[in-house]
């Protein structure tokens, strides 16, 4: 690690390094140790269980009283980037194309201003530099390693590209929906296009299935429940006048309740099955189940509201259908996870995206102040 690198502490040239250098999942080892120097640097405490291969956990205070928890995530995507920034990825086909750079820099610029007034915590403030968001695995990772034990509230929040700089969204219960990944394959015969007959066709029943698996959101679902099922890649056969074999499709399913969860799983397998069968085929279905719906604390929104409205513009947001794996976190720990206005010219997974830098300043008084604010209301 460059020495001249650790001493960075703007936070607009912190974003930029992080931005140019960016890592996939659970490969995020330089993000890794330049986190770890930075925070070491201003006094936190490093308490990276060693079971966590990247990722950085770290503390601060005097440990009589809460311990709160404030989460960013740190992996990049396997995207090219075609911004033009003089701050460009230099990882060809990696890019920090949801933000997760913004996100970085707002909680090393928050921990610069918490150590500050490190004699004024009443507690303990726990910073969680999560590895593997993108891949739904890295809070499980860190959950399972014991790096978010004995918290009483965690917070975290995602850079919302349409909202402004100075804008959050804010709101008690479901703001991401619960995230289920699924591969169906199905083996037939194949045979020469002319002679159907002699083969057993696996593209028909694909066709017919992903037709019908469209009728679990519109006939079996409440509703008045958001429940999403999208068939995203297809894929068999090799040319034109021969009926293969084998064919296969994958895609997702999003929902916000329990119910509709269970509901669109169980009319999956019934009409993936069902519909094998009757064309005489064999069906395997692999499915994924990913992180749940991201849950807000009640009361805990409440005291996060009342307290970002102070200085920031507070609007109600609409809960997205996108996923996040603070998830583990929030269905285990009183939690808020936020939507933070940056500015954006597109949307999250862009190869174009770009974010404002203005709203870092926004974002690491949030935070700060959401912090301690914390630590006040639990101490009562």
């Amino acid at each position: 690690m460059n020495a001249l690198v650790t001493e960075i502490k703007d936070p607009i040239e912190i974003r930029h390094y992080l931005h140019q250098h960016p890592e996939l999942s659970d490969k995020e080892f330089e993000t890794t140790k330049f986190i770890t120097n930075y925070l070491q640097k201003l006094g936190y405490k490093i308490v990276t269980p060693k079971d966590l291969n990247t990722g950085v956990i770290a503390e601060i205070g005097n440990g009589n009283g809460p311990v709160i928890g404030l989460r960013s995530d740190i992996d990049a995507l396997p995207i090219q980037e075609k911004t033009g920034l003089q701050y460009s990825s230099i990882s060809n086909g990696v890019m920090h194309a949801c933000g997760h750079d913004f996100h970085m820099a707002s909680l090393l610029g928050a921990a610069a201003k918490i150590s500050n007034q490190k004699d004024s915590i009443k507690g303990t403030i726990r910073l969680v530099f999560q590895p593997a968001e993108e891949t739904h695995v890295g809070a499980q990772e860190v959950k399972e390693a014991g790096g978010v034990d004995n918290l009483d509230a965690i917070i975290g929040f995602h850079n919302k590209p349409d909202y402004g700089v100075g804008e959050v969204g804010i709101t008690a219960g479901g703001l991401m929906a619960a995230v289920d990944q699924f591969t169906v394959s199905f083996q037939g015969v194949g045979t020469h296009a002319a002679m159907p007959n002699l083969g057993n066709d696996p593209i028909v029943a694909l066709t017919t299935t992903v037709n019908t698996l469209q009728t679990i959101v519109s006939r079996n679902e409440n509703p008045q429940q958001t429940a999403v099922l999208s068939v995203t890649h297809v894929q068999g056969g090799a040319t034109w006048n021969v009926i293969p074999e084998s064919a296969w499709f994958e895609g997702t399913l999003r929902t916000f309740t329990h119910e509709a969860r269970a509901t669109a799983k169980k009319r999956f397998f019934e009409i993936v099955n069902g519909e094998a069968a009757a064309f005489g085929l064999e069906a395997e279905i692999n499915w994924q189940e990913g992180p749940d719906v991201v849950n807000n604390d009640s009361n805990l929104t409440k005291v996060v509201e009342e307290e970002s409205a102070k200085f920031l513009r507070v609007i109600k947001p609409v809960p997205s259908n996108a996923g996040e794996d603070f998830a583990y976190f929030s269905q285990r720990i009183p939690s808020v996870f936020v939507f933070f206005g940056s500015h954006g010219n597109t949307d999250w997974h862009h190869d174009d995206l770009v974010l404002d830098d203005a709203g870092l300043k926004y974002a690491i008084e949030w935070y700060y102040r959401i912090g301690f604010k914390l630590l006040e209301y639990l101490r009562k």
